[in-house]
């Protein structure tokens, strides 16, 4: 990253933490507040889900609670974008450029995130979580951040996972085959339990790292002092060696028991179905610290926000792993009709017909959630669904332009996979190289650009559409 880029960062957020975003959006118009004493059940993410691409939106006192909920945080990527100071179009150079160069952070004695400590626990009493979806099967907490430690080497992973409230100072949590649950098993087969700590309300920018795909024991911390342009301040749990943000508004802190599973979901995914009850991992929660006056965020489990917050640090980190092996690709989307996981759309300057075919293999590997891969010329706007249809329809034949792999690992909350084995598919919807300028010429009409309406318009069309009648 530039001295200058960072100090851009710096400067457009100088307080790394939830509340300079919510002023961001308090000023510009897009914080909603709502009537006090909204239940908890329901209502609050039945409200959220209405201003979803819209507003975020604020819940003072909801369930008789004193600390507020917000929730919808990200409408739109733009909002992404803004949260860290650029432009639309640099989103992913700028996330590209974090995970390359990350930040370390530093280490602080005393943190606002511990000015009030609760060692006498009893989670539903103490914090307004709320549930969200009609058949969720009680109150989530689906907004924290779990930083997990390698039980052997100290090295700090961070990642979002949904987490029933399932006792007082007990927690069901689903880990999917990725480096927590890795550490978890290296730990259970120890015979010891994992140190963990569930983090609530922090600055847009930790959220987005902690769902980079990084390498084992890539702290995503140290991603987000990158997307930020200065070091992230962390502080030690007080009942264990976690280090977490100094500036988050919560910190649940706790152990994934070893050789304990318990009943877990069913819970609202963002394929928009729900992930199924199970017997899953448990968190004994030994305390809770937070400030004086805490914001608790949540996330509507399958909602805009979730979708669009795994949607930027997805689509960075695919791209940069395309990009290692292909200098023709230009841009990727992960659409939001495929979830914003599953379909990834990537844009080429092709100059060669078997790249395609070559990416679409590639992209497979990226991810195991990649389901669905369609590649597409330079002409074609990867934002708009229409114009990527359109490609398929008129530059690819499925005898000659698809890709289908069996067996593969895929995503455990796709319900149509056999416990997440899944096909992959790849389409080519790509002009040939040698074909014809005119035979794939788009139509275009000349000056369609340049037209003013505002000039060649009737201010009154019903009053000259009566003139014309009459003569």
């Amino acid at each position: 990253m530039t001295k200058s880029s960072a100090h851009a960062i710096a400067g457009h957020n100088a307080a790394p933490d939830l509340r300079s975003w919510l002023q961001r959006l308090s000023t510009t118009d897009r914080l909603a507040v709502a009537r006090g004493g909204v239940s908890l059940i329901d209502e609050l993410a039945a409200i959220s889900k209405r201003l979803e691409l819209d507003r975020a939106v604020l819940f003072p006192s909801p369930g008789q609670h004193s600390i507020p909920v917000v929730a919808n945080i990200f409408a739109d990527r733009s909002w992404v974008a803004d949260s860290l100071g650029v432009s639309t179009d640099q989103l992913l150079p700028r996330f590209q450029e974090a995970v390359r160069n990350p930040l370390p952070w530093i280490e602080v004695k005393d943190a606002v995130v511990q000015e009030v400590i609760h060692r006498e626990v009893d989670l539903l009493k103490q914090l307004p979580i709320p549930k969200h979806n009609e058949h969720d099967s009680g109150p989530y907490i689906t907004a924290a951040l779990l930083i997990a430690r390698n039980p052997e080497t100290g090295a700090q992973n961070v990642s979002i996972h949904r987490c029933q409230v399932s006792g007082p100072d007990r927690i069901g949590v689903l880990l999917l085959p990725r480096h927590t649950h890795h550490y978890f098993r290296m730990a259970e087969q120890a015979g010891q339990a994992l140190e963990i700590a569930l983090v609530i309300g922090v600055h847009p920018a930790c959220i987005l790292a902690s769902q980079a795909i990084a390498a084992i024991d890539e702290d995503e911390m140290e991603i987000a002092g990158a997307l930020l342009g200065h070091p992230i301040e962390m502080v030690k749990c007080k009942t264990n060696q976690v280090r977490v943000p100094a500036h988050a508004e919560i910190v649940i802190e706790g152990r994934i028991l070893p050789k304990v599973r318990e009943p877990e979901g069913p819970f609202g995914e963002f394929p928009q179905y729900y992930g199924p009850r199970a017997d899953r991992e448990v968190i004994q929660v030994d305390a809770i610290t937070h400030r004086k006056n805490p914001i608790f965020h949540t996330i509507v489990g399958g909602g805009m926000e979730h979708l669009v917050l795994g949607e930027i640090p997805r689509e960075a980190t695919l791209l940069e792993h395309l990009q290692r092996s292909f200098g023709c690709i230009r841009d990727v989307r992960l659409t939001r009709g495929g979830t914003c996981r599953y379909h990834l759309v990537v844009k080429i300057d092709k100059t060669n017909n078997g790249e395609p075919k070559n990416i679409i293999m590639c992209a497979f590997g990226g991810h195991y959630d990649v389901k669905q891969v369609v590649i597409v010329d330079m002409d074609v706007d990867i934002d708009d669904p229409n114009e990527v249809e359109w490609a398929i329809a008129t530059r690819f034949q499925a005898d000659r332009d698809l890709v289908v792999v069996s067996g593969a690992q895929g995503s455990k909350l796709d319900p149509s996979s056999d416990q997440g084995i899944s096909a992959k598919m790849g389409i080519n919807a790509t002009k040939p190289v040698e074909a014809e300028t005119m035979v794939f010429k788009r139509i275009h009409v000349a000056g369609e650009e340049a037209v003013d309406l505002s000039r060649v318009l009737q201010e009154d069309p019903k009053s000259a559409f009566a003139r014309i009648l009459t003569g």
